[in-house]
């Protein structure tokens, strides 16, 4: 017999069970009422590797995507005051009604910015890039859920067991109402997972999921952080959509504003024709007794700050505003972008880095030179889950 042989099967075996039993034990701890609504996932008995040196890269890069949005919003109002290019607030302005610009030009959110956004990057081999900044992100819950499951295997994970549900408690610290349209209930299970859990800690300061000893919790960790349990062991929801709790998903239809209540919006801007009533909402915003974060500035949610971000007129504005450090590293992760304006341009001009002179040349294109990704305005109902991205060389 090969005795090295066999020991060498028996590791094997054990692991395969190992990460079954994982596997299990991660499915049981799925909410009952799911993430996503209607989708289905699948699942890794490990969470997503990340080297030291690129954690570290990330932690740097939430706070120079912080400026850089700050940076967009000073340059749009520069640009409204005539004290920068006139033509940056007209692109970012297109196809937007005229009362909704007029609301975010409101001195009382001059300087709002989003509370969260979201980079979604592209790995390589050579790094990373980032495809855009969403400022409207799904993702929140189902991020926590991930961090608090995972957490009960392994000790490393970024952001730490609870680092999800801090983050959005420091954004709603005394609660709020979370706002969710029709358009985006896809991510209502999510938002109400997170609401549930921030409530489970006002109800019961002393709960632990990992204490076994606690009535109603399971003595499986992994089982206990995915479902909310309540103080007395039910397993339904701690009241997401009742008012005597400080954090309550509500539908943005039939939202009614209270004065001092903190709002978190999760729809998007192109969505306001289709909520009935809203206008209560933005008044009250606009009379200083409610707040809204993200806050009602289209511009900022526009696809096109890549773009103005690598033309040559805004260059000074950027490295200025962003200081060089800042500026120098944006480089190296905002790919190059191009706004698609169908203006003529003079007879000796081109397009930068294509050499067209009409964007219509670029049907001419090799299919490797079409590796493009093209995208819609952000206020389009298109921009919305990824329905409005094109790779130039899939059109034909």
């Amino acid at each position: 017999m090969d005795v090295r042989r066999w020991a060498l099967d028996v590791d094997f075996v054990t692991q395969v069970q190992a990460q079954d039993d994982r596997l299990a034990a991660i499915r049981a701890a799925f909410p009952k009422e799911g993430l996503f609504a209607e989708k289905d996932w699948l699942l890794s008995p490990d969470a997503f590797p990340i080297e030291k040196k690129f954690v570290a890269e990330l932690e740097q890069l939430g706070h120079r995507l912080f400026v850089f949005q700050r940076a967009c919003n000073q340059l749009y109002q520069l640009s409204v005051k005539g004290k920068q290019p006139e033509w940056v607030a007209r692109y970012l302005d297109a196809g937007k009604p005229k009362e909704l610009i007029e609301f975010s030009r409101r001195k009382e959110i001059r300087d709002d910015l989003p509370r969260i956004i979201r980079p979604d990057l592209i790995l390589s081999e050579e790094g990373y890039i980032i495809a855009e900044i969403d400022s409207v992100p799904g993702g929140i819950g189902l991020t926590g859920w991930l961090n608090q499951t995972y957490a009960a295997f392994e000790s490393q994970i970024i952001g730490g067991r609870d680092g999800m549900l801090d983050g959005f408690r420091s954004v709603l610290p005394n609660g709020g109402d979370i706002l969710i349209s029709q358009e985006a209930a896809t991510y209502r299970p999510e938002m109400e997972w997170i609401a549930a859990r921030l409530n489970q800690r006002m109800l019961d300061p002393g709960y632990s999921v990992l204490d076994k000893n606690q009535p109603g919790a399971s003595g499986n960790p992994v089982v206990a952080a995915g479902v909310d349990r309540g103080r007395h062991g039910s397993s339904q929801p701690a009241g997401v959509t009742a008012p005597g709790y400080s954090w309550r998903v509500v539908p943005a239809e039939n939202y009614e504003p209270q004065d001092g209540r903190a709002v978190y919006r999760f729809f998007e801007l192109f969505d306001l024709p289709n909520i009935p009533g809203i206008e209560n909402t933005l008044h009250a915003n606009a009379e200083g007794r409610i707040t809204i974060t993200p806050s009602i500035k289209p511009y900022l949610e526009e696809k096109m700050w890549f773009a103005l971000f690598w033309m040559q007129p805004l260059r000074e504005f950027w490295r200025r505003e962003l200081g060089e450090k800042y500026f120098i590293k944006l480089q190296e992760v905002i790919p190059y972008s191009w706004l698609l304006d169908p203006t003529p341009l003079p007879q000796h001009a081109v397009i930068p880095r294509l050499e067209l002179h009409d964007w219509r040349e670029a049907a001419k294109f090799s299919q490797k030179d079409r590796e493009l990704l093209l995208k819609v305005s952000g206020f389009s109902p298109l921009g919305w889950g990824s329905r409005g991205i094109a790779l130039g060389s899939d059109l034909p």
